[in-house]
């Protein structure tokens, strides 16, 4: 069963490749001036593996855009998830947090949204707030385009790694900021997500003691479904998932947290020995769960 799931998402990748459709996500121009250099992958010969395959390091990402991939006609749900890579907002690791994350949710009929925000940052929100208008806008231009798309427009969530776990955490509980000089048009389209998704967050739990969320977060009871999952030996902290579902359950918003003893940091969805990168399927199972996704025949 194995062989074949990898033999599907081999033969998958070319179709969603091929249909791809990239956007800017502020065509006529950012909020915010650029004066960074050219967009760059500096990954070195030198950087960690994951699962025995390298991960791009993309940098200096002037022109954020967003890159839709459908998913095969035959069994198109209408559900759609916009994705967030990490990389601290230094970088966007865009392969192992990007584009293999739109094969996999293409091979389960999911629509794949692939967001290439703004970095480096030197501040995240809401010291800058130019990463949550990044968020912002992706949502906005996805959900705009739901009847071009074929979207359910009232299925499309987020899911996002590490800083972008963040990201999308800090979307879910902000989608109604308004960013200074904003056209009324922005407004008219909802930014917030009906689900969110974070995987190994970081940021969430204020330091050094952890006990406590960090300035930004600020769930509240309109803070959309969320589904958490790290690792305790996360150099990240697992805390930051801990503190946060505690903090959804008193405001009685819907949490699912699956928190392992071994898995380190940022393994994507490649398939390594620990049971941790086993969470597609939990993902999967929980969008059934709140019907996002059809239920499961038993």
């Amino acid at each position: 069963m194995r062989i074949q799931l990898l033999l599907s998402l081999a033969l998958l990748t070319p179709f969603v490749h091929a249909q791809k459709v990239t956007l800017p996500l502020w065509p006529g121009g950012n909020p915010e001036p650029y004066t960074g250099g050219p967009e760059t992958d500096i990954t070195k010969p030198t950087d960690r593996l994951v699962a025995g395959k390298s991960l791009t390091h993309l940098t200096n990402i002037g022109k954020p855009t967003l890159a839709f991939y459908p998913a095969p006609q035959a069994h198109n749900t209408g559900a759609t998830i916009v994705v967030f890579p990490g990389g601290g907002y230094r970088i966007l690791a865009y392969d192992l947090e990007g584009i293999e994350v739109c094969t996999w949710l293409n091979s389960i009929g999911v629509n794949c949204a692939l967001v290439k925000y703004r970095v480096p940052f030197e501040k995240k929100f809401p010291e800058d707030t130019a990463d949550l208008e990044d968020a912002q806008q992706a949502m906005r231009i996805t959900r705009s385009h739901a009847a071009e798309w074929k979207l359910d427009p009232h299925r499309i969530g987020v899911l996002g790694f590490s800083a972008g776990a963040h990201l999308v955490v800090v979307l879910g509980n902000h989608p109604d900021f308004a960013r200074s000089g904003a056209p009324a048009l922005e407004a008219s389209i909802s930014a917030r997500p009906d689900f969110v998704i974070a995987i190994y967050p970081a940021y969430l739990a204020e330091l050094p003691a952890l006990t406590q969320l960090a300035k930004g977060i600020d769930p509240s009871a309109n803070t959309p479904p969320t589904f958490l999952l790290q690792a305790e030996d996360d150099p990240v902290h697992v805390e930051n998932v801990l503190v946060y579902e505690q903090a959804l359950k008193q405001l009685k918003v819907p949490g699912e947290v699956h928190v392992y003893a071994e898995g380190g940091h940022g393994y994507g969805l490649r398939p390594t020995a620990l049971p941790v990168t086993h969470w597609p399927s939990l993902v999967e199972t929980w969008l059934n769960t709140i019907h996002v996704l059809p239920a499961k025949m038993k």
